[in-house]
Order: C-alpha cells, then sequence, then structure tokens
C-alpha cells in the first residue's frame, strides 16, 4: 500500500484531473509551471549548479559536496517531449548523483512541438558525444538515467552506442516511455487507475514526437529493437500506470538479449514515483539507483 505521503500526492493528482479548466492554459504556461510530482521541489542548498553549453545543447553541472567529479551521471529528463527542464527534474537528478555519488549532467534537449525526433535524440547524442570527446570522460565512467520519456532517449542512446561499440557502465530507466505505439496491455488494464493519464493523452504526446517518422523504429520505439550488447539495466515502474507494459515488456526482451536487467515494480504507485521526494518509497528508490551504479563504476 503507498505511503501517507505517496497517497497524498496520488489524491492531488485526482483532484487535478477532476478539475482541469475548460479552457487549457497555453504551452508556455504549462512548461512554466510544470511539476511532474505534484508540486516544485527545490534543489538543496548545498547542491552546486553550473550552466554550460554540452555541444551547443544547454546543461548544467550538478554537483553534490563530495562526489566523484571524475565520474558523471548523464540525466534526461521526462515530460512528454514538450515539458521539463531543470526546473522540473533537478531535485531528483541531484538526488541521484549523490546517492550514487558522482556529479551529474543534466542537459535541456529541444522540446516538441516545436522540435519533433530525432532533434531531442540528436541533442542527446551530441552530449553524449561531448562528455567523451571534449570532456575526456571515459565511457566505462558515465551512468545513465531518463524518466519516463527521458527513458525512451536514453533507452535509444544506449541502442546508438552499442552499434557504436561503446556503452556506459550502466543504465536506469524510471518508468520509462519504450513504445510509440501505445500497444502494451496495461493502456487498458489500467485505464482509470492511472490518475496522471489518459491513453488519449499519450497518443497525442507521442504523435507530436514521432512526426512522421516509423513510430516501431528502434530509435523512435526502443522496445522493437535488438537488445543485446546493453549494460547492466535497473527498471523501476508502478504497478498503477498505463505505461507498467512498457517496462515490463522491454525488461523480459533484454533478459532474452543476454542483458543483466533488475525489475522493480511497486505496488499501487504513479509514473516516475521516485520524483515524489518526500515519500519513502522515492528515497529507497533513490538509494537503490544510487547503490545500482556505485557497484557498476566500482
Amino acid at each position: 500500500m503507498p505511503s501517507r505521503e505517496m497517497q497524498h500526492v496520488i489524491e492531488q493528482f485526482r483532484l487535478r484531473r477532476a478539475n482541469r479548466p475548460a479552457q487549457p492554459p497555453s504551452l508556455d504556461q504549462i512548461r512554466a509551471t510544470f511539476m511532474p510530482g505534484g508540486k516544485q521541489y527545490e534543489l538543496p542548498e548545498d547542491i552546486a549548479v553550473s550552466e554550460v553549453s554540452a555541444a551547443g545543447v544547454p546543461a548544467f553541472w550538478v554537483d553534490a559536496p563530495g562526489v566523484d567529479r571524475s565520474r558523471v551521471l548523464l540525466f534526461v529528463h521526462g515530460g512528454g517531449f514538450s515539458l521539463g527542464s531543470l526546473r522540473s527534474h533537478g531535485e531528483l537528478a541531484a538526488r541521484v548523483g549523490r546517492a550514487a555519488g558522482v556529479r551529474v549532467l543534466f542537459p535541456e534537449y529541444r522540446l516538441t512541438p516545436e522540435h519533433p525526433y530525432p532533434a531531442a535524440l540528436d541533442d542527446v547524442r551530441a552530449v553524449w558525444k561531448w562528455l567523451r570527446e571534449e570532456q575526456g570522460i571515459p565511457a566505462d565512467s558515465i551512468v545513465l538515467a531518463g524518466d519516463s520519456v527521458g527513458g525512451t532517449l536514453a533507452a535509444a542512446l544506449l541502442v546508438t552506442l552499442r552499434d557504436a561499440g561503446e556503452q556506459p557502465a550502466a543504465a536506469a530507466l524510471l518508468s520509462p516511455v519504450l513504445d510509440m505505439t501505445v500497444s502494451g496491455d496495461s493502456i487498458t488494464e489500467n485505464d482509470g487507475v492511472d490518475v496522471i493519464f489518459t491513453p488519449d493523452m499519450l497518443r497525442g504526446a507521442f504523435a507530436a514526437y514521432v512526426g512522421d517518422a516509423d513510430p516501431r523504429a528502434p530509435l523512435v520505439s526502443p522496445l522493437f529493437g535488438k537488445l543485446d550488447g546493453l549494460p547492466p539495466l535497473l527498471i523501476q515502474a508502478g504497478s498503477a500506470e498505463l505505461l507498467l507494459s512498457d517496462a515490463e515488456r522491454f525488461a523480459e526482451a533484454a533478459v532474452a538479449a543476454g542483458v543483466e536487467v533488475t525489475l522493480q515494480v511497486r505496488a499501487g504507485l504513479p509514473h516516475v514515483y521516485p520524483i515524489v521526494g518526500e515519500a519513502p518509497e522515492a528515497r529507497e528508490a533513490t538509494d537503490d539507483i544510487g547503490a545500482f551504479f556505485r557497484q557498476r563504476l566500482g
């Protein structure tokens, strides 16, 4: 059963859905007020943030005290491809970096509808190349994390890196979106259970990203690609989300391809539950990711 703190957030999402205004706000307004965890989570005062241009992509170094600055977490934020920034996801990224004992590089990739596929993936690939070539960070000193559609981009990056002959030390996917065809069983089974999304909301967001591309192309929907040769994966999801089947099917396919996979599904929890900073489930998830990364980084 979800904790008291998590139940409060779940109820807030239910109320928000029930009281949606008849006239929706503009995309600029939504972006300015986007709070995926139900409220604004500020970066802790001891976190150092510095802005950088990573191969032309706006990005931020996010450092907790005492982290190993020779090792990097590349954190790819979610937000349905049209939302998300350091403001919305910085606290989660910093928390994971602190738990792993590494510095975080947080890119702000191009968003839809202004920039459909492959713009966001191109940005993430450019940031990886910048880390490797301009910053001189070895691939095995980098770990990768992505939540929601950040998981789409992270998984697609893994596929492109595998084809190029390199991989990060490990990757964590938090409630990842891995199938742009919206075809998983949980899309139907959890319709009405998910307090954040409806199937039509997902289809609209994904269509704006996919554009004229094939939604089953491996770099668009990594679930449909070859998954052999990927690094160790930690995949976290909630049982009450529409996208649960994406995590489950990807984990099954990756294991069948010989990849080391840890799948954690928490009962009754919503999409990207680790972002709810005050909830014990979120702290446990962060600790698990940190331990997973520490082990893989040696």
